[in-house]
């Protein structure tokens, strides 16, 4: 959760770049490096058996075909990003 986002405290943005930047970091850390147990892909089918693995671990944006791999914390912050005009 964005601290931003919630009450007058410590992540109190002042300025809305910053605001903005803040959201953005927490979007891509979402979406690109944390797996959800409920976007998990079971491998037990006839065309998917893989031994000792029964579960594929996803992220968002695997889920939605934008990406192959969880990504890392450092290979985002390696990631050249895009701006939004």
């Amino acid at each position: 959760m964005n601290s931003r986002l919630t009450r007058k405290g410590l992540g109190f943005s002042k300025e809305l770049p910053m605001h903005r930047a803040a959201a953005k970091w927490e979007d891509a850390i979402y979406n690109l490096t944390r797996t959800h147990k409920s976007l998990r892909v079971d491998l037990t089918g006839p065309l998917n058996g893989q031994p000792g693995r029964r579960w594929k671990r996803q992220t968002p944006a695997m889920a939605a075909g934008l990406t192959e791999k969880v990504w890392s914390t450092e290979e985002l912050l390696r990631t050249v990003p895009t701006t939004n005009t």
